[in-house]
């Protein structure tokens, strides 16, 4: 293949969304996990509801309506500091700890970020982190005013970096955003965190599924939708071998 250009998804696949937890598990003692993983799934839910709706609004503003239903669905009383607080943590997500050295590998590549992060949230987590200058582009899909895995936002790709899907490997570890990138006919890699074998063995361990582990059997698997990933790594620290064909 010739790749010119890496594009990476943002959220579970260059920062990790669960690190949020120790903000929520602080406020809210033994709920922190939970709040964490309903979180997440009523976020990513809220992104294709307004796709579909057609009522778009940013994903500060889904993460925040998000989180809110979270905090009310699980009974928890907060007040607006609590709230900016975990917020604020969107902001100072924890780089996966192979992401910088891995992007460093790749530094003669074009590199940038596609997300259905809101300019403002993506600008300030890339400075944040330190990967900004790593990265010739940070792409929201705010300027299509719909989210992943709809194909207008994967078009932003080529009209940003001027470079067509033919030579762009893209970089997700969800699988719904794998399987929207393929459709739409980039290259894709799928960083397969947890395996199917480690996931049966987790359902197994116990009669009643954690919330963690219900979330990754909800998440962390490869759809059914008719799309597979070109290729399948297990960590971000992969992929320099993979682009140069080592």
């Amino acid at each position: 293949m010739t790749i010119k250009a890496v594009v990476f998804d943002a959220y579970g696949t260059l920062y990790d969304v669960q690190s949020v937890a120790d903000i929520t598990e602080e406020i809210f003692p033994g709920y922190g996990e939970i709040i964490t993983q309903v979180w997440r799934i009523k976020q990513l839910e809220y992104t294709w509801l307004r796709s579909l709706m057609g009522h778009y609004q940013d994903f500060a503003a889904v993460t925040r309506d998000s989180l809110a239903y979270t905090l009310k669905c699980l009974g928890l009383e907060y007040d607006d500091a609590s709230f900016a607080r975990i917020m604020e943590k969107y902001l100072h997500l924890d780089l996966y700890p192979d992401a910088m050295l891995a992007l460093e590998a790749m530094a003669e590549k074009k590199l940038a970020i596609l997300s259905n992060g809101s300019p403002e949230m993506l600008n300030a987590l890339a400075r944040n982190s330190g990967l900004r200058p790593m990265l010739d582009a940070v792409i929201s899909v705010d300027t299509n005013r719909i989210f992943k895995p709809a194909p207008q936002a994967y078009s932003l790709i080529e009209s940003t970096l001027k470079i067509p899907p033919d030579e762009v490997l893209f970089i997700s570890s969800n699988p719904w955003d794998v399987c929207g990138a393929k459709s739409f006919g980039l290259n894709v890699a799928w960083i397969e965190r947890v395996t199917p074998e480690a996931m049966a063995l987790a359902c197994l361990e116990s009669d009643m599924l954690p919330p963690l582990t219900m979330f990754k059997a909800l998440r962390t698997q490869m759809d059914e939708l008719g799309f597979q990933p070109d290729y399948r790594i297990r960590a971000l620290s992969e992929l320099p071998a993979l682009i140069s064909g080592k």
